[in-house]
């Protein structure tokens, strides 16, 4: 992949290209891990740490949005086509089966049988642990 996914700027463009380079290299990857019967024990995620706002901002871009976006995971324990949660009608908030990131690090431990609480540490007078004390396990995407 050789172009940025930042598009502040010329969006329709950048993430056009983007798609056109991803989308067989990915297609290929599931299809290769499926046929050789190891999609059932590699878990794969895409996404990023934030996705788009769904307006425009100057030039063509459009701003960060950590607000509402989307990630897909497949294979791993994941039930296959599936669609999670949803956004406000504008595409800007989630509001329906909200999933925060300590949720999917919680869920991938679990894929990865490993239990995220036992992960807890206290650090002055407080516990922690990579999924925060906050983090669940998504169970309706488990397969």
């Amino acid at each position: 992949h050789s172009y940025k996914w930042d598009q502040h700027g010329d969006l329709r463009n950048g993430h056009s290209r983007n798609a056109m380079e991803v989308d067989q290299p990915i297609a290929a990857l599931l299809g290769d891990l499926k046929q050789r019967g190891l999609l059932d024990d590699t878990l794969v995620l895409w996404g990023g740490e934030f996705g788009r706002t769904p307006v425009a901002q100057g030039d063509n871009g459009r701003d960060h949005n950590p607000q509402g976006y989307t990630m897909w995971l497949a294979g791993g324990g994941i039930k296959p086509g599936l669609t999670y949660g949803s956004t406000d009608e504008y595409g800007y908030y989630a509001v329906e089966d909200k999933v925060h990131v300590h949720d999917l690090h919680a869920t991938m431990l679990h894929l990865l049988g490993i239990d995220h609480l036992k992960l807890t540490y206290q650090y002055a007078g407080r516990d922690f642990r990579l999924t925060d004390i906050h983090g669940e396990v998504v169970h309706p995407i488990l397969a």
